[in-house]
């Protein structure tokens, strides 16, 4: 039985779907304004994880992550830029389909856009005002708080501190000091959409609103994100939807922890970051993938290049094992159900308690240990090559969903081949010796004459690109 820690209800809760054998997820994308940093990147594994895990279950699931293509940071990058709004979104949303297929995130069923939906959103603001929780000021669009009893139900914070925490700047049109906007009125020189109080462009709570229920109905199983968006972020999308439709939202509210540097929460507007590509310059997918494993989901993790060579270590261990013992029993996994059925159970009892992959993985680890223990002898009896099978096959079923075992790579030959090895051990000798940027100027100078290198647990392997 799965169970589920519901940020709305504060304990772990069974996951019973509103549609039978469905699972219905929306998760919170990215503002697609410039590389998405690698604490952003813990999220979208968290749940691509909980994805493949209810897929594993047997579940059918519709997995919906929303693209922000208009925002106060898109419109400054084109200003940076002197490109349109447009081309901004089109160039990031671009480069954040490269990085999530490099960390193994299985593409989501809808990737809606803001600007691709206005409409909807205009019909949602039309339905709040027309309801009594939603008002309008000089163009602008509010909602309006004190109107929605139960506002602060998902943070826990009570709306009376609140309102004595906050200030309303002078002018702002707002009847309340927390109101939020739902609709803003344009801009000079920024994108403007036509709706009944004028010319504007959505408020971001909204978008998130107005795109998931399009899709997922107005009452779907699971809402995912960062616990930095469960206020006011999430709490503001509970308000507009409840309000807008009558009825419960969202059945289980999820939220991964943060990816922390120097014990502080690593984000863009802190600037202490690494964005997710300067970290594949140097890592593997899958290492950021096992480093985001083997910890609970809801826990902190505590990040390090030294934190990411120990989760490289490990995607090695799992990679060799698995493929040494393949070769020991010449691809042929006949048998081994027992041993597979009980390794499963063992795996779906860890997952099952609020997909814990901690757990998860350190069951791949046993049976990666027990694979092991079999290669070492030189000849198997048919009850040993039996286990082996079951391993095999269980560490394979898994790795459906963790995703950490390292692809087949292919390497070069002849004179060519001669020449690019004698770079590879060269940039061996300066990543050993931790000069990033003389390995980095050579991976990149090979790169400019279509020379693609990749550093894998397995050595460094070259390829030109095509």
């Amino acid at each position: 039985m799965l169970k589920i820690f519901n940020t709305l209800t504060k304990k772990k809760e069974e996951f019973i779907p509103v549609e039978e054998g469905k699972a219905k997820i929306y998760v919170c994308g990215p503002t697609v304004y410039n590389f998405f940093h690698i604490g952003n990147a813990r999220p979208f594994i968290t749940y691509d994880i909980v994805r493949k895990y209810l897929e594993f279950l047997g579940y059918d699931v519709t997995y919906v992550m929303n693209l922000t293509d208009i925002d106060d940071k898109i419109i400054n990058r084109a200003i940076e830029e002197k490109i349109s709004t447009e081309e901004v979104a089109e160039k990031y949303t671009a480069e954040f389909f490269k990085d999530i297929d490099e960390l193994r995130i299985k593409r989501a069923d809808v990737y809606p856009k803001a600007t691709d939906h206005i409409k909807e959103m205009i019909q949602m603001v039309e339905t709040l005002i027309e309801k009594g929780f939603a008002y309008e000021s000089k163009g602008d669009v509010y909602f309006n708080i004190p109107q929605n009893k139960e506002y602060g139900k998902l943070s826990g914070k009570i709306l009376e501190e609140l309102q004595a925490s906050e200030r309303t700047a002078t002018g702002s049109g707002k009847k309340n000091d927390l109101d939020f906007t739902l609709w803003k009125s344009a801009k000079p020189n920024e994108p403007a959409w036509e709706s009944p109080w004028g010319k504007g462009r959505p408020g971001w709570h909204l978008e998130c609103s107005a795109m998931s229920t399009k899709y997922l109905g107005e009452t779907f199983d699971i809402h995912g994100g960062g616990t930095d968006l469960v206020f006011p972020h999430h709490e503001n999308e509970i308000a507009q939807s409840e309000c807008t439709f009558g009825k419960q939202f969202v059945n289980y509210w999820m939220h991964n922890g943060m990816l922390n540097l120097n014990d502080e929460k690593m984000s863009k507007s802190l600037g202490n970051f690494f964005t997710t590509r300067e970290v594949l310059g140097k890592f593997l997918g899958e290492s950021v993938r096992m480093l985001m494993i083997q910890k609970h989901y809801r826990s902190p993790i505590a990040y390090s290049f030294e934190r990411l060579e120990e989760a490289q270590s490990s995607v090695e261990r799992i990679t060799s094992t698995y493929k040494r013992g393949l070769e020991k029993l010449n691809g042929n996994l006949e048998g081994g159900d027992e041993v597979f059925a009980q390794r499963i159970e063992q795996f779906k009892e860890g997952m099952n308690d609020d997909f814990n992959t901690a757990k998860g993985m350190s069951i791949v680890f046993e049976a990666v240990k027990e694979v092991n223990i079999l290669l070492s002898k030189l000849n198997l009896n048919e009850t040993e090559k039996n286990i082996l099978v079951g391993e095999i096959k269980f560490i394979e079923k898994t790795d459906k969903i963790f995703d950490v075992i390292l692809k087949k790579e292919e390497e070069g030959g002849g004179k060519f081949g001669e020449v690019m090895k004698i770079l590879i051990k060269l940039r061996k000798k300066l990543r050993a010796k931790k000069d990033w940027e003389l390995s980095d100027y050579l991976r990149d100078e090979l790169e400019k004459i279509n020379i693609l290198i990749q550093d894998t647990p397995n050595g460094t392997k070259w390829d030109i690109k095509k």
